[in-house]
């Protein structure tokens, strides 16, 4: 694919955290967070990231913005590589990709209004003038379902959902083209979650907005995604698109949390995949396929041999030895 057709174009990412031990804090190990993952999304799109608690999403999701720095890889914006920045071009960037926080209240200042947390950055980089300001940023208040006599108000006096609302509105502020949004209705009502998840597909096509959209809810991401990614332990294990992914999953591990979706029809009987025993510690990773320990179709060669992740046709990829 060419980068100028993407959005986002990430290539081997990399993330190790060192592991340090003794009075001189030698280092002993690495916590493989992210061990060499790449996809990339087009303008428009939303590509979903999905996989248990602990598997590197939210890893992915603040190195890409240099909020953690990578260990080695490439993150191309806009046919520039952002690990390769220095500080003054990072910044000059920065409009360009924005974050929401799973948390819509520790991600808020408390002692600053909504028109301040909305407007700091705008004012920051100069996206408008003095003068059209305060409508600027009433505005963008309005797109994201926020009125405007709340402009003057502080955090806790929203409830979660309008908080999330603050939180969009903060990053739409500066006309990004990159959404890195880490499951941003998990801490929500379910009634809520809808709403949120309608507001950022209604602001998606207004402004032709790109989302990665990092959950653990695989009915969220069915919903909102065009794109689906499932991590396992620091590495895709199966992307393509969203119908391709939830009607031929191949990999044992997607097809193990698709069974998990509830089904709202009591009638249906679910063929439920329990996987067994716990996540292996991403310190010390499984030697071949880092899923063969909890694997129900795990065959020798998934011992001592890594898969390779290889496309399968219609822009399905999967890492696993049962397709050879």
């Amino acid at each position: 694919m060419a980068q100028e057709q993407n959005v986002l174009e990430v290539i081997d990412l990399v993330k190790h955290y060192p592991i340090k031990a003794g009075v001189t804090q030698r280092v002993v190990g690495h916590v493989r967070a992210v061990d060499g993952v790449s996809f990339s999304i087009k303008p428009g799109q939303t590509f979903g990231l999905v996989g248990e608690s602990g598997c590197g999403k939210s890893t992915i999701g603040r190195t890409l913005l240099r909020l953690t720095q990578p260990t080695s890889g490439k993150c191309i914006i806009e046919g520039k590589d952002i690990f390769a920045l220095n500080r003054k071009e990072l910044r000059a960037m920065r409009p360009k990709m924005q974050m929401i926080f799973q948390d819509p209240y520790s991600s808020l200042d408390p002692r600053m209004s909504v028109s301040e947390i909305i407007g700091e950055a705008v004012r920051e980089h100069n996206i408008v003038s003095k003068a059209e300001y305060r409508d600027y940023v009433l505005k963008v208040m309005e797109d994201c379902g926020l009125r405007a006599f709340q402009a003057d108000r502080y955090p806790h006096e929203f409830s979660g959902g309008q908080r999330q609302r603050i939180c969009i509105a903060r990053a739409l502020a500066l006309n990004p083209d990159l959404i890195v949004a880490d499951e941003p209705v998990s801490a929500l009502d379910v009634s809520i979650q809808a709403q949120v998840i309608n507001l950022m597909r209604d602001l998606q096509e207004k402004r032709n907005l790109s989302y990665l959209f990092i959950s653990h809810d695989l009915s969220v991401v069915e919903y909102i995604s065009d794109v689906v990614g499932v991590m396992y332990l620091g590495t895709l294990v199966e992307m393509g698109t969203k119908e391709e992914l939830f009607k031929h999953a191949m990999h044992p591990y997607t097809k193990a949390l698709l069974s998990a979706v509830p089904v709202p029809n009591p009638d249906v009987k679910m063929n439920r995949v329990i996987l067994q025993g716990d996540l292996p510690s991403p310190a010390n990773p499984p030697k071949g396929c880092k899923f063969h320990t909890r694997c129900p179709n795990c065959m020798e060669k998934c011992k001592t041999e890594a898969p390779v992740y290889k496309d399968y046709g219609n822009g399905h990829y999967c890492a696993c030895h049962l397709y050879e």
